[in-house]
């Protein structure tokens, strides 16, 4: 008896096959435009304040100090504020029941405070005082929205290249064109393709950022609040969950 041959899943198939460019880099894309836009419209309408790293705030508030300027201890406070986000929202990783929605879940979280964050600013400006309380507010709605996401990258997705701070990128950048000009093979122009990305990509995200700023004042942030919102509802799908990793 002749054995019958077998027929090629299709389902099968398809998912053997490599992710695409854009399944594999869609989120780190994603998220470095939405960090630059963030942390660019902060920087202009709250007196250089810092939504995206704590790092730019003690450098600023280290600078109010010597100059006398107003806003000082806003700068200050946003250290214990990004500390305590992330210790809740580690908590939040550490006890979550259903670990496929965790990051879901921290993407929502995410998008409810870049809301916030917009409604925030809406409401209170024009802003005339660099140490007034509702600068405070609206800044720290927007830090605890990006402290939520730098927590998310040092643990759910802690495989991923940081979507919100670019000096390590950055110098990956260089390191890995460094590589590919010494050695011209696929790995190393991947590599490069990758950082290249993301360096790209938060350029573009502050340069659309601060243009929609001019033009929507502080509902541009709700366009950015859309890619995270995409994000938190794709981050549900197995197949998703594992091209990103």
């Amino acid at each position: 008896m002749q054995a019958s041959r077998r027929v090629p899943n299709p389902i099968s198939a398809e998912a053997a096959k490599p992710p695409s460019f854009w399944q594999r880099h869609q989120t780190p894309v994603l998220l470095t435009v939405v960090g630059g836009a963030i942390d660019t419209i902060g920087f202009i309408t709250l007196f250089g304040f810092f939504t995206a790293h704590v790092t730019g705030n003690l450098v600023m508030a280290g600078s109010g100090l010597v100059k006398g300027e107003a806003g000082l201890w806003i700068k200050l406070a946003a250290l214990p504020l990004f500390i305590l986000t992330v210790m809740v929202t580690k908590i939040f990783i550490d006890r979550s029941k259903n670990k496929q929605l965790t990051l879901s879940r921290l993407f929502l979280a995410e998008a409810a405070f870049l809301t916030a964050f917009m409604v925030a600013g809406l409401y209170y400006q024009p802003f005339v005082n660099a140490g007034d309380i509702t600068v405070a507010i609206t800044g720290g709605l927007g830090l605890i929205a990006l402290a939520i996401r730098n927590t998310a990258s040092k643990t759910v997705i802690k495989h991923m290249s940081p979507t919100v701070l670019m000096t390590g990128n950055t110098t990956q950048l260089g390191i890995n064109l460094t590589d590919y000009l010494l050695n011209r093979n696929a790995d190393n122009g991947k590599k490069l393709a990758h950082s290249s990305v993301l360096v790209f990509s938060f350029l573009v995200g502050a340069l659309v950022g601060a243009m929609l700023y001019t033009q929507l004042s502080f509902w541009a942030v709700g366009l950015f609040v859309l890619p995270v919102l995409y994000l938190s509802m794709r981050a549900r799908d197995k197949e998703f969950l594992a091209h990103i990793a």
